[in-house]
C-alpha cells in the first residue's frame, strides 16, 4: 500500500469492524473471529477484510456465511464512523496465514527430527576404507631413502 491515506483508512476500518464484531452480531453462526488485516484500494472504493476463525471447518463455513450476511450492516457501520464521502465496499476473505504457518512449523519440526537422526547415525559411523583416503605429499627424507636403494 503506497498510499498513506489508504493505509490509515484500512487501519480505521479494521478497528471499526473488530469493535462491532466484539459487541456481537445476532447471528448464531458467527464464531470466534479475528480481523487480521484490511487492504483498501488506492481510490478507497473497495476494502478486503481478512479474518481468521477459531474452530473446525464447519465453524469456518458458518462464520463465512454470517459475515457475508452481515456485510451490509457492517458497511453501514463503517460508513457512519469513517466520515469519508464514499463508503468502500467490503469483501471478507478467510486468511490462510495461520494454517500455512502451522504447516511450515510441522515441516521444520520434521526436518529437525531427521537432522537429529542423521547426526546420531553419523556419530557411530566408521570410515568405509582407509581413515585418510587422500594422498599425502612426499617427505624429502623418504625420497632420499628411495633414491639410495
Amino acid at each position: 500500500m503506497s498510499n498513506p491515506r489508504a493505509g490509515k483508512v484500512a487501519e480505521r476500518i479494521q478497528q471499526i469492524i473488530a469493535r462491532r464484531l466484539e459487541k456481537g452480531l445476532r447471528d448464531p453462526r458467527l464464531g470466534f473471529v479475528t480481523i487480521t488485516d484490511v487492504r483498501v484500494t488506492g481510490d478507497l472504493q473497495q476494502a478486503s477484510v481478512f479474518y481468521t476463525v477459531f474452530g473446525d471447518e464447519q465453524e469456518q463455513t458458518d462464520t463465512a456465511a454470517a459475515l457475508k450476511a452481515a456485510t451490509g450492516m457492517l458497511r453501514t457501520e463503517v460508513g457512519k464512523q469513517l466520515g469519508t464521502r464514499l463508503t468502500p465496499t467490503l469483501e471478507f476473505i478467510h486468511d490462510e496465514l495461520p494454517e500455512s504457518a502451522q504447516h511450515l512449523s510441522e515441516l521444520l519440526a520434521e526436518a529437525k527430527r531427521r537432522d537429529e537422526e542423521s547426526a546420531a547415525l553419523a556419530a557411530g559411523a566408521t570410515f568405509a576404507g582407509d581413515a585418510d583416503p587422500y594422498t599425502k605429499p612426499r617427505d624429502e627424507e623418504s625420497d632420499a631413502e628411495e633414491d639410495a636403494r
